[in-house]
């Protein structure tokens, strides 16, 4: 079977560990201090329900409510990771005005996302409740992932959630098991 491509987008307010999920995820370590992102893309391949791929993640700068999007975040996106970070309200309210932005610039409301909490390792500064979490994936009928970056809890499983996302939007469902490579 021939490798397949596919594009994924972070996209979540200022600081809610959208590179270092990135990161994390690509590189496999852990950076505490970052510059604002610009715009970065990294590639790394996996084997997903015995399909290998090879997932190209685009790190988007840090968004707010007034952000305007370039189309670069919905040209030729096979799906979105939207992060927000469980110690802040601001970043869980952004990320509801991006899921807006994303269904107006797309024209569809079937597009693959994965709500992701990010920063589970912050317990005591803890202010999104898991079931604040569900409770707004599911209004969304989209996937939904806690996670932390730092400790790589969860991480792995984000991506195979957008992957499995993207491919039942694109009317493909592999049937065997998920090995990240």
């Amino acid at each position: 079977m021939p490798v397949k491509n596919r594009k994924v987008a972070l996209m979540g307010f200022r600081a809610v560990g959208k590179s270092s999920l990135t990161i994390q995820f690509v590189e496999n370590h852990f950076v505490d201090s970052y510059d604002p992102t610009i715009e970065n893309t990294f590639q790394k391949s996996v084997s997903y329900k015995g399909q290998d791929y090879l997932i190209n993640v685009v790190d988007t700068a840090g968004q707010d409510e007034y952000s305007i999007f370039p189309r670069s975040y919905t040209v030729d996106v096979d799906g979105y990771l939207l992060v927000y970070s469980v110690t802040s309200m601001k970043s869980f309210d952004t990320v509801k005005v991006i899921r807006d932005k994303l269904l107006d610039q797309s024209g569809t409301t079937n597009i693959p996302l994965v709500l992701v909490g990010n920063k589970t390792d912050l317990h005591m500064q803890r202010v999104i409740s898991t079931e604040m979490g569900k409770k707004l994936a599911a209004d969304w009928k989209a996937s939904f992932v806690e996670c932390s970056a730092k400790q790589n809890e969860g991480v792995e499983e984000i991506f195979q959630k957008i992957l499995q996302q993207v491919e039942q939007v694109q009317g493909n469902d592999p049937e065997s098991g998920c090995t990240i490579l």
